[in-house]
């Protein structure tokens, strides 16, 4: 087996870089593919660590942001991350197998309460919510998947829509808010 020094180098480079951040608490499959350039980081909240774990053969591109903020980020097997990718695992965010992630997507798991005028925005504490996104989804490049919300196996969201509720599995979804305009048969 004949290995040029080049590739010999990006091998390395791959396993340094899975190392550094098993190291750093992430628990990561030697099998995955993560770019330079990203940002991991379990965070804190009220004294606990966050938590995230990416399964075998999936592939995060540069640019993107996996930030548990004290909560988690599971990633299962064979997903795809594309470039500038902002992942927020405050309350939670689950992604199931096979899926593709379009770059600059956005998924979102927690929420700011709106107090009275007489408090401070930033004074209050987040409203934790969950996100589940099911197995074999695609999400089309800029999606935003809000908080609270559960996109079903085998959904496709149009690109730039706004996930703002359940979408039921084979939804084909569009638009801001999105909205189900066709099922997958």
């Amino acid at each position: 087996m004949i290995i040029s020094i080049n590739n010999a180098l990006k091998l390395l480079d791959q396993n340094i870089r899975l190392l550094y951040l098993r190291g750093l608490g992430i628990e990561i499959d030697f099998s995955c593919l993560i770019s330079s350039n990203i940002v991991i980081n379990l965070g804190y909240s009220q004294g606990h660590k966050g938590n995230i774990k990416i399964s075998s053969k999936t592939q995060i591109n540069h640019g993107v942001t996996l930030d548990a903020w004290g909560g988690s980020i599971t990633i299962d097997e064979n997903v795809f991350i594309g470039p500038y990718t902002v992942i927020y695992g405050h309350g939670g965010v689950k992604i199931g197998k096979d899926t593709l992630i379009a770059m600059h997507c956005r998924i979102l798991s927690s929420n700011h309460t709106i107090p009275d005028r007489n408090s401070r925005i930033r004074s209050k504490p987040d409203v934790l919510l969950p996100v589940n996104i099911g197995e074999d989804v695609w999400l089309g490049a800029g999606v935003t998947i809000l908080g609270g919300v559960t996109v079903g196996d085998g959904c496709v969201v149009g690109a730039g829509a706004v996930v703002t509720k359940d979408l039921p599995p084979y939804s084909i979804a569009v638009g801001v808010p999105a909205k189900v305009v066709k099922t997958r048969l």
